[in-house]
């Protein structure tokens, strides 16, 4: 429901925007003789577009670092896991292998 009352308004702006702006425009690509009329309104949107991608992109490789470093944790922290579930495995049942702070001494046997 969020979702629609943000993209309702945006995608109605850009509709009004697109019929509100219909003049054909002459777009020249530099390096060539290349020349294509376009629409004002398809101009515009295309590049901002090209640009919100653009920038996408470069957020997305500036993360890579980090989402390398929060895999790598996380395979850390499962090994460490496993490695305390192993350890304690073999204590559950006589009591031998359960760590007790030092100065305290195991009850006497019954």
């Amino acid at each position: 429901m969020l979702r629609a009352i943000l993209i309702i308004p945006v995608l109605l702006v850009l509709v009004l925007f697109a019929l509100s702006n219909t003049q054909s425009v002459r777009l020249g690509f530099w390096p060539t003789d290349l020349t294509v009329y376009a629409p004002l309104s398809l101009a515009v949107l295309s590049m901002a577009a090209l640009c919100f991608l653009f920038g996408a992109a470069i957020a997305w490789m500036a993360g890579l670092r980090y989402r390398s470093r929060a895999r790598r944790a996380e395979r850390s922290v499962a090994a460490l896991e496993a490695e305390i579930a192993s350890l304690r495995a073999p204590a559950a049942g006589t009591g031998a292998g359960i760590l007790r702070p030092l100065g305290t001494a195991l009850p006497p046997p019954s």
